[in-house]
């Protein structure tokens, strides 16, 4: 490894041991954005599966758990910056793992764009009720908002997970009593039936399809689960921690969905609820809780907001990380692996992904409208995660096959095809590719068509550049499925050897 340019890389590595499975945890736990999945990436289910939602989610948890699983397995064998990408590439081949690390990296950068966007258009709609400030001032929180994930991220890992679990912790809090308040208000009409087919919207899509068809909006809520991945050079333990904090945040995450999605379920009206909006109106989460508790909204509106910082920052944790262990093989421009000598940050990273995701946020935000550029980024996030997730549970199979020891039918070969057959309605559904025996998806209307093709443009860029490296610097190639910690140079032995 010594002429791969990683120990060239500034003179220092991130920080190791700086983090626990705490931080680490709600890494995942954030990027998964409980608050805003719960107020708007579940309600979209609720055109499909009406007062049946909860067992739309309860599918869509299952269906995510099984990826979760196949990742913590690569996880603790692995431990990498580069994550996802290292596991294609010890999977499949270094070129898939090139290519992952070239969409993962896009997902991050797009991260920070999608939920801030939300952050500018929520709290401006919000003023403009409250205050009658202008409607049309989104930006200026939105700008607001990248500033200070861009100053946590560059201060450090340390800096950046104590915020994710301070936020993280908030949300998950405010949620979780609001959840309790709807239950006390249904009182006797707390029912398991929404559990069953009995609430589904009559019509195309009645009973079970109705479900199966929900299930693949709400899998869209889960989707972050893995970004503990990227800190394993970071964690203490990272083999143990990382595999626990994927796991766990699926679980935990996943629990508190089927639980308020349940309680607002219940607290509305089950019979009523297909007419349940990710909006602002007396039919959102904000809606309700200002008609039943008041200034209560104040704290749903603020988890919310709390929500969406969160996520950007884990965003920016995902694909600074991920950027830096390939700029350290060189894979990617060297400078990307250069570390903050006081915060032991991959500044350069962090800089580049906020003036990235700063362009898109600003660009779509102001050449359609900010709601219009949130459902573009999510639907080109959507595209770019689900397959990268489709592509790891194919490396999950290859890794384990080559194994001579350690292989597990069920675990190695059974739960990744589950995995795939699982995802695939929805990365067809983020698409909007017409899929035989898949009739609740349809294709996408302009300019939300429009990201498809974008993705396929970066993507062949990608593959083009893969080329360039192919031609003239084969062992970059090669070396993405060395960038884990058993393969550091000897700048710091002690460290990998605790590993």
């Amino acid at each position: 490894m010594a002429d791969n340019g990683v120990s060239a890389a500034a003179g220092h590595g991130l920080r190791r041991d700086a983090i626990g499975l705490r931080e680490v945890l709600f890494q995942s736990i954030t990027d998964m954005a409980p608050g805003a999945a719960i107020a708007a990436s579940i309600p979209a289910g609720v055109a499909f599966a009406g007062g049946a939602l909860p067992l739309a989610v309860v599918f869509a948890l299952v269906a995510s758990l099984f990826t979760a699983w196949t990742i913590s397995q690569l996880a603790k064998e692995i431990p990498a910056a580069g994550s996802l990408a290292t596991y294609a590439a010890r999977g499949i081949h270094p070129a898939a793992g090139f290519l992952v690390a070239w969409a993962y990296v896009m997902v991050g950068w797009l991260v920070a764009p999608l939920v801030l966007l939300q952050l500018g258009f929520t709290t401006a709609a919000t003023f403009n009720t409250e205050f009658s400030w202008p409607a049309s001032l989104w930006w200026p929180w939105a700008v607001l908002g990248m500033l200070i994930v861009f100053a946590v991220g560059y201060f450090g890992i340390r800096a950046s997970a104590r915020m994710g679990t301070i936020l993280g912790i908030f949300e998950i809090a405010v949620f979780a009593v609001m959840g309790v308040l709807l239950v006390i208000h249904a009182g006797g009409h707390n029912t398991a039936s929404v559990f069953t087919t009995k609430y589904t919207p009559p019509g195309q899509y009645h009973g079970l399809s109705g479900v199966i068809a929900g299930s693949v909006f709400t899998t869209l809520a889960f989707l972050g689960f893995e970004s503990a991945a990227p800190l394993a050079e970071e964690a203490r333990n990272p083999r143990r921690t990382v595999q626990l904090a994927v796991l766990l945040s699926t679980l935990l995450i996943g629990a508190l969905y089927v639980f308020t999605t349940y309680a607002i379920d219940v607290g509305f009206g089950p019979a009523g609820f297909s007419k349940f909006t990710t909006g602002t109106g007396a039919a959102s989460w904000e809606g309700v809780a200002r008609s039943l508790y008041g200034l209560f909204w104040v704290l749903v509106f603020l988890a919310i907001i709390n929500s969406t910082l969160a996520n950007s920052n884990a965003g920016v944790n995902v694909a600074s990380r991920t950027a830096f262990a390939m700029g350290r093989v060189r894979a990617f421009p060297p400078q990307l692996a250069r570390v903050s000598e006081r915060h032991r940050s991959p500044v350069v990273a962090v800089a580049a992904g906020s003036v990235v995701s700063l362009a898109v946020m600003l660009g779509l935000g102001f050449g359609y409208d900010p709601t219009t550029a949130f459902s573009m980024i999510g639907t080109g996030l959507v595209i770019l995660l689900v397959g990268i997730y489709l592509v790891v549970n194919v490396a999950c199979i290859g890794y384990f096959a080559r194994r001579t020891h350690g292989r597990s039918l069920v675990s190695h070969l059974l739960v990744p095809v589950i995995a795939i057959v699982a995802f695939v309605p929805a990365w067809l559904a983020g698409a909007g590719i017409k899929a035989p025996g898949l009739s609740f998806i349809t294709p996408l209307t302009a300019p939300y068509s429009y990201m498809g093709p974008a993705v396929a443009i970066w993507m062949v860029i990608g593959v083009a550049y893969l080329g360039y490296l192919y031609r003239r610097h084969s062992q970059r190639v090669a070396d993405v499925g060395l960038i884990h910690l058993d393969a550091e140079p000897a700048a710091e032995p002690a460290r990998a050897q605790e590993s």
